[in-house]
């Protein structure tokens, strides 16, 4: 079912329809919350009449606390669990025997080795890291790390297009899109049907019909109310290979959390696309929802392209009964491009995936190793403590730290939360600035010239843990040099925030107190 709604784009006013939430979405939400109610009232009640049960209760509670605390998970995502379990006895621990993992499902980890069939030769990744050490080992430390803890490769020859607007970013993806002779992947957290969506489906039906392989994959909650529910069947008969990423069924476990923010396209292995745009208008400015929207992309032409695509075939398989053959060349031969810096887009995600918190590692890095500054732009500040404290030793080391956030928000409890971190990091000597003509939903990282990063990676615990995410770390690239200039040029746009502008009533205190104790778990 839709609805029309009317919004003003500036200079006309455009109706668009809505969808409600599919039946199929509600009906998992409500099988979940049943599941979880249902299993509390059953250990209430086993508790109220099976003699001595509330001591196995008492003793699974003590239970869940020294497994808590004896855990390696980060303390800020310990200290609310423990609050969890201590005010709320039985539904506590309940839920934390639910919920608390952040691992991956069972059902994907089985599959991992299943998809060795995507890995590509890895030959110059070595000869790269050599060519690198000599040149910066700094730099090609920095790289090793990454390399190791994401599985990615260490790249050359790869040509870079930054885009400050989600709109440039459109009209080089349709072109590119126009030109696909093998293959067309792609993988977004949201596809919303509309001007930019419709006019690429155009594009893919098309090619379709001349025998490019379309493959398409998108976020089933990302989507749940932009698409209908039965989306990749629609897709399907067109042709396109289409699945949702972690189709929601109602289980009260993980798959909730492990949800695909990545946003990437390949066409036929040359030629790659990843930022934060997702495919809805907002992110092209064809509908105003929270001012301007700023977002940002980046082009990949070139060896770099390789890991895209295996980040793109990994995710598919994961969400299909059966893994696709594919009839043509996945890496293709790319001697002819050369173009300067080093590259390596990256993936992170959870466990068994990733062992490690490959973003939060590579943003902690450039802030240890930054001399002269460290630019950063995010939709939302809700960070730990130990990355907050790597901001604030940069800063108090001397180094021109500034972030920018958004000015008018999309979520205000949200808003709420990443104000709540200002005072403390403006105090370490931070300069914090707000995107005053609208919403900012790139993410970008810089520092010193050298060292940028580029993808989907927000600094808030939803990218830093929970999803799947992808970036694109890049030395001494050209790109490198186009971020600069627009990151300075929206630092123009925006306010900066002073410690005056931060007097804020009791209860505005109090909510941000409390949301900064549950925001782990949000």
């Amino acid at each position: 079912m839709k609805r029309s709604y009317k919004v003003h784009t500036g200079t006309k006013v455009i109706e668009r329809e809505y969808n409600y939430i599919p039946s199929r979405y509600i009906a998992a939400v409500m099988i979940t919350l049943f599941e979880v109610l249902a299993v509390i009232a059953s250990v209430v009640v086993c508790c109220y009449y099976i003699p001595y049960f509330y001591i196995a209760a008492f003793l699974t509670e003590v239970f869940c606390i020294i497994k808590i605390i004896a855990s390696d998970d980060n303390p800020d995502y310990k200290v609310p669990w423990l609050l969890f379990v201590l005010i709320l006895p039985i539904a506590g621990f309940m839920l934390y025997f639910m919920f608390y993992s952040r691992k991956l499902q069972k059902k994907y980890a089985k599959r991992l080795g299943e998809l060795k069939r995507y890995r590509y030769k890895k030959d110059n990744s070595e000869r790269n890291e050599s060519a690198l050490a000599a040149l910066d080992p700094e730099a090609a430390s920095h790289a090793r790390m990454l390399c190791s803890i994401s599985g990615s490769s260490l790249f050359t020859n790869t040509k870079q297009t930054y885009f400050p607007l989600g709109e440039d970013m459109y009209q080089s993806m349709l072109t590119d899109l126009e030109a696909a002779e093998k293959f067309i992947f792609m993988e977004y957290f949201i596809i919303e049907e509309g001007i930019f969506w419709n006019s690429i489906l155009d594009i893919l039906k098309r090619k379709v019909k001349e025998g490019v392989c379309v493959r398409v994959l998108y976020d089933d909650i990302g989507c749940m109310s932009t698409l209908p529910g039965n989306y990749a069947k629609i897709l399907g008969k067109d042709g396109i290979e289409a699945t949702p990423f972690s189709r929601l069924r109602g289980n009260a476990d993980s798959e909730f959390n492990n949800r695909s923010h990545r946003k990437i396209l390949v066409i036929d292995g040359k030629v790659g696309y990843t930022g934060g745009c997702n495919i809805a208008d907002e992110y092209i400015n064809e509908v105003v929802r929270f001012g301007h929207w700023k977002d940002t992309a980046l082009r990949l032409e070139g060896e770099a392209v390789y890991e895209l695509t295996r980040l793109f075939l990994s995710d598919f398989a994961l969400n299909v009964k059966e893994l696709p053959e594919n009839g043509f060349e996945l890496y293709p031969k790319t001697e002819n491009i050369k173009a300067d810096g080093y590259i390596i887009p990256f993936g992170d995600g959870p466990n068994p995936i990733y062992e490690r918190r490959v973003a939060k590692s590579v943003i902690q890095n450039m802030l240890n190793s930054a001399t002269g500054y460290m630019y950063m732009t995010t939709p939302y500040l809700i960070i730990d403590n130990e990355l907050c404290g790597s901001i604030e030793n940069a800063a108090l080391r001397g180094v021109d730290v500034r972030i920018i956030v958004p000015h008018i928000p999309d979520k205000k409890l949200v808003f709420q939360m990443t104000r709540s971190f200002f005072y403390r990091l403006m105090k370490a000597g931070v300069r914090i600035y707000e995107y005053e003509p609208g919403f900012i939903h790139a993410k970008s990282y810089i520092s010193d010239d050298k060292y940028a990063v580029i993808g989907t990676i927000n600094l808030d615990y939803r990218s830093l843990v929970h999803h799947f995410e992808n970036g694109v770390w890049m030395y001494k690239c050209e790109a490198i040099r186009d971020l600069k200039a627009d990151i300075l040029d929206t630092l123009d746009k925006s306010i900066e925030i002073k410690e005056d502008m931060m007097k804020t009533n009791l209860v505005t205190r109090f909510i941000r107190s409390v949301v900064r104790i549950f925001a782990p778990m949000l």
